[in-house]
């Protein structure tokens, strides 16, 4: 097992034989390129070769990467305990922050990035146009959902498709427009897919289909997935927009996109949300304050408050790292969703207590709502819950599990009466609770 950060990660299956020569190193996607000092997660930035058609013999060797792959394919991680993030800036490339970056993960609706990548692609060198109609195969139609619905035969504008992936992230378009791209073939086209990927620098990725949809060697990691997003920034910047649609009116209804960071977190444009039960709840977001952009990826996650959460804080993080914190830390705590809360990454289980009459113990009482691994969003949802609960003292204390740092949010100063009646009230507002009484030398006992 290799790690990064303090945590494990698998090693991609060895190639029998060893490794051809020509084939692309595992994790070597992030270098140091002169763009600014190297910082305290990698100091190291990403770079990517040119967006260019591959050479016939770089082809060729990549194809023979590809078919050793389908020998000793990758699998990614089980299980969302360590969550990956990545954070850096879409200018220089340079990394800001980084955990488990090149941890393998199931890239879910990520994919579709990769999709729309070489849709731009063929827009860019008019192989196909907006007005171009992607015919809805059988294939395509019986995909499981979620997808747009057209029946076999029926047929959709680029255009239409594009929309309906950025927003709905309909997996029969998605489907539709790769056998299209591919010549009729998901496998060819998903061999296009990791071609591309290759050629970009995202050397742990695999591809093999263009919606996302469950396969077993399909893989990504978070380092290769800020790549990509890079990539669609740079190379595409005319096409850049679509990220940033929030509806759009198909045969009559509004079809609306599922990325809550567009309404909640100041600058963000784009770009993508994922999710299968294996993958968990991913998430690539770019947002810009002032002169800085910055790109997000976050994998991994259990629930949707919980990506969410976790991206707004990192890039928090970063943008006050870039002296650009117009809008920085405190924007998380300003945001008016309240679903937007993340489920604990780390918490002890709760301990019952005795109800305020069987206990006597003298000094105040308090309740924990939970721990995080962001001590801005544990700031927030302390705060948020001293609101909820109009009693007590927010607080946010540091501690630590499995040696990585965690913050807990709680509320002290409270009676029993007051501390027992604190999580009903929070389990309305979905907030995890639990009671926390004081010691016998009267201090609260953490528990």
């Amino acid at each position: 097992m290799e790690s990064e950060g303090g945590a494990s990660r698998p090693r991609r299956p060895a190639i029998p034989g060893g490794r051809p020569k020509g084939c692309i190193a595992r994790g070597r996607a992030l270098e140091g390129s002169g763009h600014g000092p190297r910082t305290r997660a990698t100091g190291r930035a990403l770079q990517s070769p040119p967006a260019r058609t591959l050479g016939l013999a770089s082809a060729l060797a990549l194809s023979v990467c590809l078919w050793l792959a389908t020998i000793a394919p990758a699998h990614a991680e089980d299980g969302f305990t360590h969550p990956s993030y990545i954070v850096v800036n879409a200018a220089s490339g340079r990394v800001l922050n980084a955990y488990r970056a090149d941890a393998m993960r199931y890239p879910a609706s990520l994919t579709k990035l990769m999709t729309l990548y070489l849709a731009f692609e063929a827009l860019r060198d008019r192989r196909i146009s907006f007005a171009t109609r992607i015919p809805m195969t059988m294939e395509a139609a019986s995909v499981e959902p979620v997808k747009l619905g057209l029946p076999p035969g029926d047929t959709i504008s680029v255009h239409n498709a594009i929309l309906a992936m950025v927003t709905l992230s309909a997996n029969d378009v998605a489907t539709a427009l790769g056998q299209y791209l591919g010549g009729g073939s998901i496998p060819r086209f998903a061999e296009m897919m990791t071609l591309r990927a290759h050629a970009l620098g995202m050397a742990d990725t695999t591809f093999r289909n263009p919606s996302g949809l469950p396969a077993p060697d399909q893989v990504t990691t978070a380092r290769d997935m800020a790549i990509l997003a890079r990539r669609l920034i740079i190379d595409f910047p005319d096409q850049y927009h679509w990220f940033s649609t929030r509806r759009f009116l198909f045969h009559g209804r509004w079809i609306v996109s599922d990325d809550n960071l567009l309404k909640a977190y100041p600058g963000a444009d784009g770009m993508k949300t994922g999710y299968t039960y294996a993958a968990g709840h991913n998430l690539v977001t770019s947002a810009e304050h002032g002169d800085v952009r910055l790109i997000g990826v976050v994998l991994g996650t259990q629930s949707i408050p919980q990506v969410d959460g976790e991206m707004m804080a990192v890039l928090n993080e970063g943008f006050a790292e870039e002296n650009a914190p117009a809008s920085g830390p405190e924007v998380a705590a300003r945001s008016p969703l309240r679903e937007l809360i993340p489920a604990a990454q780390a918490a002890p289980e709760p301990v019952p207590v005795p109800a305020p009459d069987e206990e006597a113990a003298d000094g105040p009482w308090g309740v924990q709502v939970a721990a995080y691994t962001s001590e801005h969003m544990a700031v927030y949802v302390s705060g948020l819950t001293e609101r909820i609960l109009r009693d007590g003292r927010a607080v946010v204390e540091r501690g630590y599990l499995a040696g990585r740092p965690v913050w807990r949010a709680r509320v002290l100063d409270l009676s029993a009466a007051e501390a027992h009646a604190a999580c009903p009230i929070l389990a309305r507002h979905r907030l995890p609770c639990w009671v926390l009484p004081p010691s016998r030398n009267g201090e609260l006992a953490s528990r």
